[in-house]
C-alpha cells in the first residue's frame, strides 16, 4: 500500500470513528454533568412511551411539570444531522419523573430502557402506550395492565417435513389455514415459538435461564389493582384492592365449577374471563369514551389488571393470527415493545409495569384498522391510568424500597 492510499485510509478511519462516537449513547461531557446534577435530585420514576400520539396525549393532561433548571436532556450527535432522544425531567403529583419516547419496535424499546437505567437514577420503569385487542371480552378504549408478557416473535421456522423442537412452547401449523382446508401442501411449513434467554444481575455471569412469560413487578401490579375499584364505594369490610382481589378469585373458582369435563378448557376459560371482566366493568376507574362530541364508543371503557400480553416486531392486523394467539397463549393484547422493556428491567433488577390502552381489534374488525379512529382515545386513557398509578406510588428515598 503506497503512502497516499494509507493516508486516505487513515482519514476515513478517523472520520468513521468520530461519527460513531458522536451518535453513540454515551453523552458528551457537558451532558454527563447535567445528568449528574439531575441525579443528585433523584431518584426518579422512569416513563417510557412509544410514538408521538401517545406522547401528545400524556403532555396534554398538564400534569407534567418540567424541572425549572434542566427541563430536558438531549442525547444526540451535536455535529451531525442525527435525531436523538429527548429525556424530559420534571414532576407529576410531586413525584420526580424522567420521560422519554423510545420509538416503535423491540430494539428501540430495549435500547432506550437500558439507556435510561444506565444514565439516570430511576427506581423503576412505567411503560405505556396503545396496543391491539386480542380478547373478545375486552373492547376498544379499555386499558390493560398485564401481569406478564411473552415475546411471540421468537420463532423456529421449520421446513414442511422438519422436526419440531421439544423445547418450543407452541407450534403454528401454517398449512392448517389453507382454504379449502387441507387442500394441497403449504410450503411455509411450521413455526415453533421459542423461549427467551434471560441474563440477570441476580444470577451468575453468563448464566441464562429460559423464559417464556416475563413477569412485571408484583408489588407495583398489586398497587395497580386499586385502579380497578372506585374509592367512593368500597366494601365496608375490606380495603378496595383487597376486596377486589378476594372477589376476583372467588368468581373465577365458582365459574369453573359450573362446567363439567365435556366443556373444553379454552371454552371455560373464555366464558369465565368474560364473567370476570363484566364484574370489573361495574367497579373500574373512570375512562374516556369519546374521541370528540360526535364520535363515541358504545360503552364506557374499563381498566383491567392481571391479564397477559404478547409482544413481537409485528403490527397485528389479521383475524386468524389474532385468534391463534388468544387460543394458544390466552393473551389479551398485542404490541411491539412491552416484553423488551420488561425483560431489560428484569435483567437489570429494576421494577417495571406496563399500561396499555386498546386502540383496535388487531384485525378482527371489518374495513380499515380502528387505530386510525380510536388510537388517540386509547392513548388518552392509557395516559390517565399512568397518572393515576403515579399518584398512588408511595414516597421513597431509595430504589431498594421498590425492588421486586
Amino acid at each position: 500500500m503506497n503512502s497516499t492510499m494509507a493516508a486516505r485510509c487513515f482519514v476515513v478511519l478517523v472520520f468513521v470513528s468520530f461519527l460513531v462516537m458522536s451518535v453513540s449513547a454515551i453523552p458528551s461531557k457537558r451532558r454527563r454533568g447535567t445528568i449528574k446534577q439531575l441525579n443528585r435530585k433523584g431518584p426518579y420514576i422512569g416513563l417510557i412511551t412509544v410514538y408521538s400520539p401517545e406522547e401528545e396525549a400524556f403532555f396534554r393532561s398538564g400534569a407534567f411539570k418540567p424541572d425549572a433548571k434542566h427541563p430536558f436532556v438531549d442525547l444526540s450527535g451535536s455535529n451531525y444531522d442525527v435525531e436523538g432522544r429527548r429525556y424530559r425531567v420534571g414532576k407529576i403529583n410531586g413525584k420526580k419523573v424522567v420521560f422519554v419516547r423510545c420509538g416503535v419496535g423491540m430494539t428501540n424499546a430495549a435500547a432506550v430502557t437500558q439507556q435510561m437505567l444506565d444514565l439516570f437514577d430511576v427506581t423503576g420503569i412505567v411503560h405505556f402506550g396503545i396496543s391491539g385487542n386480542v380478547n373478545d371480552s375486552m373492547s376498544i378504549g379499555d386499558v390493560t395492565i398485564p401481569k406478564q408478557f411473552a415475546h411471540t416473535g421468537l420463532w423456529n421456522w421449520l421446513n414442511p417435513n422438519g422436526t419440531m423442537d421439544p423445547a418450543d412452547v407452541a407450534y403454528l401449523e401454517v398449512g392448517s389455514y389453507n382454504v379449502p382446508e387441507g387442500d394441497g401442501v403449504n410450503l411455509l411449513g411450521q413455526i415453533g415459538y421459542s423461549t427467551e434467554q434471560l441474563f440477570s444481575v441476580s444470577r451468575e455471569p453468563n448464566t441464562a435461564v429460559s423464559l417464556w412469560w416475563m413477569e412485571v413487578s408484583q408489588q407495583w401490579l398489586q398497587l395497580a389493582r386499586s385502579l380497578e375499584v372506585r374509592h367512593s364505594n368500597p366494601a365496608p369490610q375490606f380495603s378496595p384492592s383487597a376486596n377486589f382481589t378476594f372477589l376476583k378469585v372467588t368468581i373465577k373458582e365458582i365459574c369453573w365449577l359450573l362446567f363439567d369435563a365435556s366443556f373444553t378448557i379454552s371454552y371455560r376459560s373464555l366464558f369465565c374471563s368474560r364473567l370476570h371482566l363484566q364484574f370489573i366493568t361495574l367497579q373500574g376507574m373512570e375512562l374516556e369514551k369519546c374521541v370528540n362530541s360526535s364520535l363515541c364508543l358504545p360503552e364506557k371503557p374499563k381498566l383491567v389488571v392481571g391479564l397477559k400480553g404478547a409482544t413481537s416486531n409485528i403490527f397485528l392486523d389479521n383475524a386468524a393470527y389474532r385468534d391463534f394467539l388468544f387460543q394458544t397463549f390466552e393473551v389479551s393484547s398485542s404490541d411491539m415493545e412491552s416484553s423488551a422493556v420488561v425483560m431489560t428491567c428484569l435483567s437489570n433488577g429494576f421494577p417495571v409495569i406496563v399500561i396499555r390502552g386498546l386502540s383496535d381489534l388487531a384485525g378482527a374488525e371489518s374495513g380499515d384498522n380502528a387505530i386510525h379512529t380510536f388510537g388517540s382515545l386509547a392513548a388518552l386513557n392509557a395516559a390517565k391510568a399512568v397518572l393515576e398509578f403515579i399518584s398512588k406510588l408511595p414516597g421513597y428515598n431509595s430504589p431498594l424500597q421498590h425492588y421486586m
